[in-house]
C-alpha cells in the first residue's frame, strides 16, 4: 500500500477541482465588467490570462493583439452572432453569416481549423479554444501572407478578409474596414500599456495552477 504524504495530499485532492474550475470558468457567460481595461479583464478573468499567455507562447502571438481581437469582434460575449436581417422590415430572417463565438468564427474557416490543428473538442464559446484559434490563424497568416506577427491592422485586415482576400486586398474597396483595422490597432497598443503595470503580478499568480 502506497502512502500519500500529508503534504501533497491537499494538492492531489485540489488539483481536479482546479482543473474543472479552469474550464467552467473559460465558459463564462459573462463578459468581464471593463473589456476596455487589459488589467482589469485577468484580475476578474484569471484563468483567461492563463490561456492568453499559453497562445503567446505556443505562436508568439502577443497578448494584446488577441485581446483587441475579441473585443472587436464580440465585446467579448461568448455566444455573438450577426444580427438577423428582417424580411418586409418585421419578420426575422437569416444571419448575413455563420460567425460565432469570442472570434466571430465562420462555420467553414472553424471546420478547418479543427482539421488542421486535430483540435475537434474545441468550441467557439470557449475563450481558451477562441483565443488559440487567433495565435493558430495570425501564425498562419504570418508564414502565408509574410505579416509581422506584431502586425495588428494588417493582421486584422486578413482576420476579416481571409487570406485570399487579403491577396487582392479586397479590404481597399472597404474604407470602413480599414478605419476598423486601426481601432483594433489603438486598442491593442492601449492593452499593451496597461499590462504593463500588472504583467508581474498576473504572471505570479500562474503559479497557482497545477500544470
Amino acid at each position: 500500500m502506497t502512502i500519500v504524504p500529508q503534504r501533497h495530499t491537499a494538492t492531489i485532492l485540489l488539483a481536479p477541482l482546479l482543473l474543472i474550475t479552469l474550464w467552467l470558468s473559460g465558459c463564462s457567460v459573462n463578459p468581464p465588467k471593463n473589456v476596455d481595461n487589459a488589467c482589469a479583464i485577468f484580475n476578474e478573468k484569471r484563468d483567461w490570462y492563463r490561456y492568453s499567455y499559453q497562445v503567446e507562447e505556443k505562436y508568439g502571438v502577443a497578448i494584446p493583439l488577441q485581446l483587441a481581437f475579441i473585443r472587436q469582434e464580440s465585446g467579448f460575449l461568448y455566444n455573438a452572432r450577426p444580427p438577423r436581417q428582417w424580411l418586409l422590415g418585421f419578420i426575422p430572417w437569416f444571419r448575413p453569416s455563420s460567425a460565432y463565438g469570442y472570434a466571430q468564427i465562420k462555420d467553414e474557416t472553424w471546420d478547418w481549423y479543427r482539421s488542421k490543428t486535430s483540435r475537434y473538442g474545441d468550441d467557439r464559446d470557449h475563450y481558451g479554444d477562441a483565443v488559440n484559434f487567433i495565435g493558430w490563424y495570425v501564425d498562419v497568416a504570418h508564414r502565408n501572407l509574410k505579416l509581422a506577427k506584431d502586425d495588428v491592422y494588417n493582421h486584422y485586415l486578413a482576420y476579416h478578409e481571409g487570406m485570399g482576400g487579403y491577396k487582392q486586398q479586397s479590404y481597399r474597396k472597404k474604407p470602413w474596414l480599414e478605419k476598423v483595422a486601426k481601432k483594433v490597432k489603438t486598442q491593442s497598443d492601449r492593452y499593451r500599456e496597461q499590462l504593463l503595470g500588472c504583467e508581474d503580478k498576473l504572471d505570479k499568480s500562474l503559479r497557482w495552477w497545477p500544470f
